[in-house]
Order: structure tokens, then C-alpha cells, then sequence
């Protein structure tokens, strides 16, 4: 396989986590009956642009399918992220009703219905069919398609350019970077802003969230592969902010090349400078990782075991795309974790991919009061622990893996 940027061949693993379904393959009653495809999952690093990529295996169209079944809506943390996200944007660049912005991967309008409510012009570009009918049902456009240098042209040639885009957590999820980076380049007004979130590289590792990798992601970031990138496509990063979702991520600010006059902020050197010193671009920042998630691993089978042995039941909570990494990787099935809570009803009644856990409904939490709660996407489990609070009446605990085995 060769660096889906740079194309050098690729000859250094990151990690194996052997196989797995796409994380998103939710299975219904009927795909029970029917076998499931595996596809290897293995990530590598490129010695020459430092991209840590996916080793390609999985079609685009089978992972971003129209019945994909995440929303971003319902996590409350993640829409007020996007509502402060707006009303700072809307107070640096000074936009009004004479700016407009667009969403690449604006999922079910989370984050346009805010810039929408301001009466600011804006449009969303989306490639799934069920977020896309759920974003038009809150009263924005949206263009159901995969983002690309040919949409950009066509966009601009009916007068379509934008003075934002936002692109939150896609930036990994594109196999031809190149492409859908040059998009951004070609679709912003000359005086345009660009703004990428994505979780940072950097955490990945020092944090062990390996259960972030999944084959949706094809690519796993650094702000030093990131300027890489964009100089080659026609973008300059002229800020970057660290900020906490998704565990420890980045926002990237970038103009255009060619015409942007903003001058490069402090933060970008420094931030830089620091993944330098940590060793970003040395191998032997990405040796070890593997032996880390070993650890993970065992420490999560040891307590189930241990729970099960002890007669004590075992539940989890969210039904999300790194909590397929984490089961399948462990090889955990209901035997261990009986049931998985999810509040999407997209999610519900269905079973996780690979482990074939059911989905069900919080009522079922209520009903079977389980003693230990798994909280899968361990970055919302501030949120999620509050909302659960009540299991306390019974003496419930919660669990998170990643980083480490917490019991609380």
C-alpha cells in the first residue's frame, strides 16, 4: 500500500488489531440470519509525510451507507459544542446575513441549525440518506453527496462559495485526502476561513485511545502531517486550538494560499514544536502502542470474567463506533456484556457488528438494574454518568476501559 498523501510505499505498522466489521454495520433481526463481513484492521505510518492511515480494505459506500445510524444529535455535550462553535465563529469572522457558510458532513444538521437560526445563509453537504432527511427536516439544504475537488468547481460555477466551512471529525473519514482537502482550497471565497476538527494524534497515543480506530477513519492526524497536507492542496494553517472532545482534539484554521491575508498565529508553531519534541516524526514514537492496547484488553476480559464468575451482571452503555473496536478487538460477546443501551432508536433493536451484543432501550436499564454500567464512548462519560446517575439506587458502578480499567 502506498501513503494515500504523499504516495510512498508504506512499510512501517502502527498497530494490528486484527479484524473486524465496519463499525457502523449495525445488524438487524434479519442480517442476524446472514454472515457478516470481516475485513482486517491494521494501521500504518508513512516515514515521509508522517500520515498514519487505515491499510485500505473497506469501500467508502458500504461504510457511509444510507441507513448509517450515527447521530450526531444525540449527545448534548456535542450540540453545545456546536452551538459555542457558531457563536465564536460568528463573532471572529463577523458574519451576517451577508456571509455564507456550509457543513462538509453536516450528519443531521447539529451544528447548521444554529448558524441557520442567526440568519445566516448556509447549506450542508452530506453523503448519508438518513442524517441528510433528518438535517432537511430542521429546514436546511442539503446536497446529498461525497465532498470532492469536481463538487467544489461545480459549486463555484453557481455562484455557491462560502465565507466558513466547517468540517468537525470528516477529515479522517475521506480515503482520497488530497481530493477533498483541494476542495476547501477551490470552494472559499478568496477571504475565506476553513475550520477542521479532529481528534489529535498525539492523544491517540500517549492516552492508549485505541479503540478510536476504526475503518471509517482512514486517517489519524497530527497538526505536523496536517500542514502537510493542506500546503500541498492549497490551504495554509494560520491557527489551531486544542479542545476537548473526542478525547483530546484539534481546531485547524486555514485560508486559502493563494489570497488569504491572515497571519500565522503563534499556536501553530508551538503546537508543532511540541509534537516534534514527542517525537511525531521518529519511528520510535509509534513502537510500543501495540504492547499498550494488549493491556487494555486484558484488564477488560479479567473484570468481566471476574463479574461473571461473582454472579454479578454487566451492561454497557453507547452503542458507538469505538466501542465495536473495543468489543471486537477483545472478543467479548453477550455471554460477558448482556446488553448495550443506546438512546438513538436508529440504534435500537439492533445488535452490534462483530460481537452481535443487542441494542436496547434505557427502560431495559431501568428493568434488569444491572451492577456494573460499561460506558463505551468513554469521551462523553462525564455526560453520560450524569444522565445515568440514578443507578446509584441500587448501588450500580460505572466502567470505562480506555485508558485504563476505571471502576467509580
Amino acid at each position: 500500500m502506498k501513503c494515500r498523501h504523499c504516495g510512498t510505499e508504506l512499510t512501517h505498522n502502527f498497530i494490528d488489531l486484527d479484524s473486524s466489521p465496519p463499525s457502523n454495520a449495525y445488524l438487524t433481526n434479519q442480517t442476524m440470519k446472514e454472515p457478516e463481513k470481516w475485513y482486517p484492521l491494521k494501521v500504518m505510518v508513512c516515514d515521509h509525510c508522517w500520515l498514519v492511515q487505515t491499510e485500505d480494505f473497506v469501500g467508502v459506500e458500504e461504510m457511509f451507507s444510507q441507513d448509517y445510524a450515527y447521530f450526531s444529535s444525540y449527545s448534548t455535550t456535542w450540540v453545545k459544542h456546536a452551538s459555542n462553535y457558531v457563536d465564536d465563529m460568528v463573532e471572529r469572522f463577523g458574519l451576517n446575513a451577508e456571509s455564507n457558510v456550509v457543513e462538509i458532513a453536516a450528519n443531521d444538521g447539529y451544528l447548521l441549525q444554529f448558524v441557520k437560526d442567526k440568519g445566516i445563509p448556509c447549506y450542508g453537504i452530506e453523503p448519508t440518506q438518513s442524517t441528510a432527511k433528518a438535517a432537511r427536516e430542521k429546514g436546511l439544504e442539503i446536497i446529498e453527496n461525497f465532498f470532492s475537488v469536481p463538487m467544489a468547481e461545480e459549486l463555484v460555477k453557481q455562484g455557491r462559495q462560502v465565507d466558513l466551512t466547517a468540517a468537525n471529525n470528516v477529515l479522517a473519514h475521506v480515503p482520497d485526502i488530497n481530493s477533498f482537502v483541494k476542495g476547501f482550497s477551490i470552494l472559499l471565497k478568496p477571504k475565506g476561513v476553513a475550520t477542521f476538527e479532529f481528534p489529535h494524534l498525539l492523544n491517540l497515543v500517549n492516552q492508549n485511545q485505541f479503540d478510536t480506530i476504526y475503518h471509517e477513519h482512514y486517517s489519524y492526524l497530527s497538526l505536523t502531517a496536517v500542514r502537510t497536507i493542506f500546503e500541498m492542496n492549497g490551504l495554509t494553517v494560520f491557527d489551531v486550538e486544542e479542545i476537548s472532545t473526542h478525547g483530546g482534539s484539534l481546531r485547524v484554521y486555514a485560508q486559502r494560499s493563494d489570497t488569504g491575508e491572515r497571519s500565522i498565529c503563534e499556536t501553530v508553531s508551538s503546537l508543532q514544536d511540541r509534537e516534534r519534541q514527542a517525537g511525531i516524526n521518529r519511528l520510535s514514537f509509534y513502537e510500543g502502542f501495540q504492547k499498550k492496547t494488549g493491556k487494555i484488553k486484558f484488564d477488560l476480559m479479567a473484570f468481566l470474567l471476574n463479574a461473571k464468575q461473582n454472579g454479578k451482571k454487566v451492561a454497557a452503555y453507547g452503542a458507538a463506533a469505538k466501542g465495536n473496536t473495543l468489543l471486537n478487538y477483545t472478543g467479548i460477546h453477550s455471554d460477558l456484556l448482556e446488553y448495550v443501551v443506546d438512546l438513538n432508536p436508529a440504534k435500537q433493536d439492533k445488535y452490534m457488528p462483530g460481537s452481535r451484543i443487542p441494542i436496547v432501550n434505557e427502560v431495559i436499564l431501568k428493568q434488569q438494574q444491572p451492577d456494573y454500567i460499561l460506558i463505551l464512548p468513554w469521551n462523553l462519560s462525564n455526560e453520560i454518568s450524569a444522565q445515568l446517575e440514578y443507578i446509584g439506587e441500587w448501588g450500580g458502578k460505572f466502567v470505562t476501559a480506555v485508558p485504563e480499567l476505571i471502576i467509580r
